[in-house]
């Protein structure tokens, strides 16, 4: 496979993945407003999920206030915001229509008429609580682009590629909303335990669409230890940090055996996925919750480099 086609599939996955994952976390941002709005806070929480997305320097030069309104057409709508839902889709269907013969019709037609269907919403159209439906949709397109490229494409080294996309972007939106929790109560210690504290992270979990699976794992209630552990060292928990770094790493070995021989993206797959398997809660908790996440970050975006460079292709496409 030409590192050019390479490339486009492995963004044509990390952008729909983006775009639901952008979704999920002006979702946990617009709810945790609600929870504060009577108390002043709802720019608070705005501003930190868009922190924990990395967009927040792209906001500053809007130079505006930070309510749900321009918040949600920024993360929307927003032209200028790379990581916005439109960047994202039209981000995905050019990957797709340029490498159009590498995919099938089934993921074709649920990536152009997602975008489509997007491109005809107004910023009016989306206020309240059509808002929450929105966002529902959209991670609902990129569960339809993934039954389709699971259920109809060949099982060769591009579909290796699409899947990895996916899964370092996973992870790294996982690593994002579980940090977003930091910033939002970094400034208000004393509320750790409270009722307001725990309420967040039960939000955290619908985020990651957890909560039901985390009832069935642990039945002393919510509990900050249990949510991170559930998030970041549950392998059956497919949105985890764990079950994506040995995910990730499995189709970077199909990948070696696809071409006869290893890379350096063996290396720094296999670092990713021991930085989670050789630790422990109390070990991640001890050092300090947002200084894992932040190295987990970095690792992953090491390995993005170590793909690009194994194969001859871009980091961004």
């Amino acid at each position: 496979m030409l590192g050019r086609t390479a490339q486009h599939l492995f963004w044509l996955s990390r952008y729909v993945e983006r775009a639901e994952n952008m979704s999920r976390l002006l979702e946990v941002g617009y709810r945790m407003s609600l929870t504060s709005r009577r108390e002043g806070g709802e720019s608070e929480h705005l501003v930190s999920m868009m922190q924990a997305a990395e967009v927040d320097e792209e906001w500053a030069k809007k130079d505006r206030v930070a309510d749900v309104e321009t918040v949600t057409h920024f993360m929307l709508f927003d032209a200028s915001n790379p990581s916005s839902v439109h960047c994202c889709l039209m981000a995905a269907r050019n990957n797709a229509r340029t490498v159009r013969t590498a995919i099938t019709s089934d993921m074709w037609e649920t990536l152009n008429g997602a975008w489509l269907t997007f491109s005809q919403l107004k910023p009016r159209d989306v206020r309240g609580a059509k808002l929450l439906g929105v966002l529902e949709w959209i991670k609902q397109i990129s569960h339809e682009f993934r039954g389709a490229f699971q259920g109809t494409l060949l099982r060769d080294d591009g579909y290796a590629f699409l899947q990895a996309g996916g899964l370092i972007e996973r992870a790294d939106n996982t690593a994002r909303i579980l940090d977003m929790k930091y910033y939002v109560l970094l400034p208000q210690a004393k509320m750790v335990g409270g009722d307001l504290d725990i309420q967040q992270w039960t939000l955290i979990l619908r985020a990651a669409s957890a909560h039901r699976s985390y009832r069935h794992v642990y039945h002393e209630g919510y509990k900050a230890q249990n949510i991170a552990d559930f998030l970041i060292l549950r392998p059956e928990m497919p949105r985890s940090l764990i079950y994506c770094a040995r995910f990730i790493e499995t189709q970077v070995e199909a990948l070696a055996k696809f071409y006869g021989c290893s890379k350096s993206c063996d290396g720094a797959a296999a670092e990713l996925r021991a930085m989670v398997e050789d630790t422990t809660m109390e070990t991640i908790f001890a050092h300090g919750l947002h200084e894992f996440l932040t190295e987990f970050i970095e690792r992953n975006n090491k390995l993005t480099t170590a793909l690009s460079e194994s194969y001859n292709f871009y980091q961004t496409a």
